[in-house]
């Protein structure tokens, strides 16, 4: 069965996205969305190599595109040692509620599911992140 993501046409009136970045910088964001490691929470594991090799660039311009998105734009992060990949907005993109109790329980940087969290504005899919971050600090501790 395919998997499809939908990206809003608001994408592109995004004060982001239309002023601030390059066509290159769109292409990848695109790609950030949309490809085939994508999970319904915005956290998903993947590696440099893998976008370089799927979006045709070089690993050293995978590299720069991600500082340029993790520093100036600051829509993503990305742990380098568990080669998770967050994305900012996408609780204004994504979010339903298929899925998202067992995609969070394999999230190992918790710190990626409070970042998320801060964009979502849906109150039950927020308080669904943060229950779930809070109780696994609560956990830890």
């Amino acid at each position: 069965m395919a998997k499809y993501q939908k990206v809003p046409t608001e994408f592109w009136s995004n004060p982001i996205v239309a002023e601030e970045m390059t066509p290159e910088d769109k292409y990848f964001y695109l790609y950030l969305l949309t490809n085939p490691n994508t999970k319904q929470i915005g956290i998903y594991r993947i590696t440099k190599k893998q976008m370089a090799f799927d979006l045709g660039y070089s690993i050293e311009t995978v590299y720069l595109l991600m500082e340029r998105f993790t520093k100036h734009h600051k829509l993503i992060r990305y742990n380098p040692i568990t080669r998770e990949l967050a994305i900012r907005d996408w609780g204004h993109l994504q979010i339903g509620r298929k899925q998202i109790i067992s995609e969070l329980k394999e999230v190992e940087d918790l710190s990626l599911i409070q970042y998320v969290a801060e964009s979502i504005h849906q109150g039950d899919i927020r308080n669904l992140f943060e229950s779930f971050y809070n109780q696994e600090e609560i956990v830890v501790n």
